[in-house]
């Protein structure tokens, strides 16, 4: 192109930073190119020079000068997707249990990854070309769920959709309610796991450990709903931190695993008897704002395996369900931030003593 161009900001990317509208509307223009035509005066928003970090408002023109030519030899050809079969489809719309302008939820069965990754072929992310429905843009992951664990997964239809439930998981006013089968009853029925998190070393990142010096800070809310004697437990998970395996990871520290997690339980995860040997963690509802007002309220069905164990250990659904509500807002980004100081001041003051220990003991 020779000619400069000029855009209207729609309203899909009101209040985006203009280098994230680059990102979406002229990927090829790279961050260095943006940057120099900031520089040299040449990009411009409502007739004033622009900065790649400037917000930008629905209705604004941005001028953008001619692209540079892209050699033949250097351009990269994109990647296409491999085209779903009539029965992905079918399997990608099954999933939906809700569906709006903004929105799609999907009930996540186990064993079906969010991403893929090294081996792992078949996940949540190839199956969106097959949820366009009535719109020309591809749905947008705005958050994960483990491989093994099942339920309400949220998607966004619009750029403006995913800016704004990504803003709403990132700062932590998603509320997100778990059901699990846990190994044991807890002796406290109603609590706070309270342990920070980091990778486990030697893993790859592929496992996580309760790390008390240099972990993240991580809070899960846990409610006993019913017990089947001694032998288990059915819980009502929330976590207020978002760690990877938090609630895996936090039920086996406290000696409870999860029934079917061999990961973080090992052999203590699982249950003689009849009782699956899958994973019992269960995305049972999730509760977020949504873009256009109002409130996004939806509850993802159990998984088969999951129900044959309630009904095996004697359970009823419905008093899950009638749990009383619980509106404990989960903490701020500001609050977490200030307990990780907090933390870590903490654990530097024990880390004083103890050397002002070990020097005592060695001049005596």
């Amino acid at each position: 192109m020779s000619e400069v161009r000029q855009f209207t900001v729609g309203i899909d990317d009101d209040g985006i930073r203009l280098d994230r509208w680059f990102k979406r509307h002229l990927p090829d223009a790279s961050f260095n190119i943006v940057s120099r035509w900031a520089r040299t005066g040449q990009l411009r928003v409502d007739g004033a020079r622009a900065t790649p970090g400037d917000r930008i408002e629905a209705g604004q023109v941005i001028r953008v000068p001619p692209a540079d030519p892209v050699p033949a030899a250097t351009a990269k050809p994109k990647k296409a997707r491999p085209q779903l079969t009539p029965e992905q489809i079918d399997f990608a719309e099954a999933m939906v249990i809700h569906r709006d302008a903004q929105a799609l939820v999907l009930n996540k069965p186990p064993g079906l990854a969010t991403q893929g990754g090294t081996k792992t072929h078949d996940h949540v992310d190839m199956l969106l070309d097959g949820l366009y429905y009535d719109l020309d843009t591809r749905p947008k992951l705005v958050h994960r769920l483990d491989k093994d664990t099942s339920g309400a997964l949220v998607l966004a239809r619009t750029a403006r959709a995913a800016a704004y439930f990504s803003k709403s998981f990132s700062g932590r006013t998603a509320r997100k309610t778990y059901w699990a089968i846990i190994v044991g009853v807890p002796s406290i029925e109603d609590g706070f796991i309270d342990l920070p998190l980091g990778k486990q070393p030697g893993t790859g990142g592929e496992k996580m450990q309760v790390d008390e010096a240099g972990g993240q800070p991580a809070r899960t809310r846990y409610r006993v709903i019913d017990r089947a004697g001694n032998r288990a437990a059915w819980v009502e998970l929330q976590p207020h931190t978002g760690r990877t395996h938090q609630l895996r990871v936090h039920m086996a520290a406290i000696g409870h695993p999860i029934v079917g997690d061999g990961k973080y339980g090992l052999a203590d995860a699982f249950l003689s008897g009849s009782i699956s040997r899958k994973m019992h963690l269960h995305a049972r509802r999730i509760r977020i704002d949504h873009p256009d007002g109002g409130r996004l309220d939806v509850t993802a069905d159990l998984p088969s395996h999951f129900a044959e164990t309630l009904a095996s250990l004697g359970f009823d659904i419905d008093r899950g369900d009638n749990m009383p509500a619980d509106e404990r807002a989960p903490p701020t980004r500001e609050e977490e931030k200030a307990r990780a100081r907090a933390h870590a001041k903490t654990y530097r003051k024990e880390r004083r003593g103890e050397r002002r220990g070990r020097g005592q003991a060695a001049r005596k």
